[in-house]
């Protein structure tokens, strides 16, 4: 098999502006481009920014003014999948010939969700996922995403999905991306802790397969100024610092992690690695026990209401 060059950026966006997010991810394309990556990884809520520190105003049972008007600015710094966004960064894909993975903020109604988009060198849009568990606080700003965005695409380049941040942590969603054969195995993040690595070192083994996580870096510099995140007011403060990896199917570190600095990691990867790694593992199929223990994936998406027209007469 020929080897695919993947890059993974690791950076921030401007949150809370589109318009200068956008921008910047176009830019790191660019960059990631020149170094002759063919798949771009970006980390999790990179269009338009993850709020850490920031409480929205929320407390049990009470909710402040102030929160609600620093939603609605989230919200406006949202994007709708398909729309003006989607068709800047597809055009990006296909001026650069690369495949794109990026986090956003979708926004889809009154909610909000942490989307992972799918593009492809041709410049469409070729698929999405919602992360389906929001974590702890995340939950008053994000919805939950359903069965039905599971998304591991057929690609040139292999079989490309995207698992968000603690949605790692859930073994019966590894299960259901596992049992759709993939190996492009895409991390974006914003976990800077060190367990970072050894849970994705863990997955690659478990998996046999490629993963590429990206995380931000992030600075309170990198926010509105008149903004109140809990670890205070000094520009220079860290705020999510980093640790983008790429592992091997064996749990091998390709590239990183990389802490405290921006950064594009790349690597070059064997795909014929994979099946030499199945030698021995492959948890939905030689190494699995289906007398025993089944899993069962829902892919319906589930709509709050349905609209049904009576039988014709």
């Amino acid at each position: 098999m020929p080897t695919v060059r993947v890059a993974v950026v690791q950076d921030a966006p401007v949150a809370f502006d589109l318009d200068a997010s956008l921008a910047k991810a176009l830019t790191l394309i660019a960059a990631a481009a020149a170094q002759g990556a063919q798949l771009i990884v970006f980390p999790e809520a990179f269009l338009s920014g993850y709020p850490k520190g920031l409480d929205f105003g929320a407390r049990v049972g009470m909710r402040a003014p102030e929160g609600r008007a620093l939603f609605g600015r989230y919200a406006a710094s949202a994007i709708t999948i398909p729309g003006p966004a989607t068709a800047v960064l597809g055009a990006a894909a296909r001026a650069h010939g690369v495949h794109l993975v990026i986090g956003v903020i979708e926004r889809d109604g009154g909610t909000l969700y942490c989307t992972v988009l799918f593009l492809g060198p041709e410049g469409a849009l070729l698929g999405t996922h919602r992360k389906v568990m929001p974590t702890a606080m995340e939950r008053l700003i994000w919805g939950f995403g359903d069965g039905s965005t599971l998304t591991v695409l057929d690609t040139p380049l292999g079989k490309l999905g995207a698992v968000i941040c603690w949605e790692n942590y859930m073994p019966l969603l590894r299960a259901a991306m596992y049992a759709q054969g993939i190996q492009l195995y895409c991390a974006p993040t914003v976990d800077d802790r060190e367990t970072w690595l050894p849970t994705m070192r863990h997955i690659a083994l478990e998996g046999r397969c490629f993963v590429l996580s990206a995380c931000q870096l992030a600075r309170r510099s990198d926010f509105p100024a008149d903004v109140a995140p809990i670890q205070g007011d000094d520009p220079t403060t860290l705020l999510i610092r980093g640790g983008s990896c790429i592992i091997s199917p064996l749990g091998e570190v390709l590239a990183g992690p990389v802490f405290d600095a921006v950064s594009i990691l790349t690597a070059d990867l064997d795909l014929g690695q994979i099946a030499g790694g199945h030698l021995d593992l492959d948890v939905v199929g030689h190494y699995a026990r289906p007398d025993l223990f089944q899993l069962h994936v829902h892919t319906r998406p589930q709509q709050a209401v349905t609209f049904t027209k009576p039988a014709a007469s």
